[in-house]
């Protein structure tokens, strides 16, 4: 049934702008359509067209608590700007207490395996919770980021959380991005201008150095896929 919503779906905006297909889902799926930022680039390209579609797409974030200054500073802004509220989502905090009361705040630098940990606790169960009774999906995934994410699709179904899934800038080239961002003034991060793409918690978070993969700042310390759990729907 999925596979066949999916494809409806694939069919019937194929010739819409961006703007449209927003607009469209809404329609389509009311209250049921949510959005995921990180206040990332592509992320703030998506909160931009959302503003201006005067929909009822509901936007959140993850607050795992372990993230930037700099990107509560453009949280900040980005509320300043749209005047729409952000729902945020925290890991439960008993959860939290354990991990830190048995492997210590930094076990994430140990293994991959207690990295996932770290990152299932703060990012996947909060996800879950974030994402529980809606629809439609929306996330700033873009093909070029990463191996990984080479052959997804605009629309698909992610079984990991049993969701149609939407991304809108799949095609999007970093240029296009930031191009978009710079024309229409949308608040940044300050750490892009630092040599930061990929933006998630501080302790796992590095500049990338000229040449670098996209991703090369993520868990820089590893050798893995580069993936946290939020958009694989299966365990690395």
């Amino acid at each position: 049934m999925s596979a066949i919503i999916v494809q409806e779906l694939l069919d019937k905006t194929k010739d819409f702008s961006l703007d449209e297909t927003l607009v469209f889902l809404a329609e389509k799926f009311p209250e049921k359509v949510i959005f995921s930022t990180s206040f990332g680039q592509e992320d703030q390209v998506i909160t931009d067209f959302i503003a201006k579609s005067n929909t009822d797409i509901t936007v959140f974030t993850l607050d795992t608590g372990r993230l930037f200054q700099e990107t509560y500073d453009v949280f900040h802004k980005t509320l300043k700007k749209y005047k729409r509220p952000i729902e945020v989502f925290f890991p439960e905090a008993t959860a939290v207490e354990n991990l830190l009361k048995t492997k210590g705040p930094n076990s994430f630098y140990d293994s991959v395996e207690n990295r996932k940990e770290c990152c299932f606790i703060r990012k996947v169960v909060p996800l879950r919770k974030a994402l529980a009774g809606n629809s439609v999906w929306i996330t700033g995934l873009r093909a070029e980021q990463s191996e990984n994410r080479q052959d997804l699709h605009l629309f698909e179904y992610d079984g990991n959380f049993e969701i149609i899934k939407f991304n809108p800038l799949l095609k999007w080239t970093l240029e296009e991005v930031e191009t978009y961002l710079s024309e229409n003034n949308v608040p940044q991060n300050a750490l892009h201008k630092q040599g930061f793409v990929s933006i998630g918690c501080a302790p796992c978070t590095r500049a990338i150095f000229p040449g670098e993969d996209i991703r090369a700042g993520r868990w820089w310390w590893e050798s893995s896929h580069k993936e946290c759990g939020l958009h694989s729907a299966k365990k690395e």
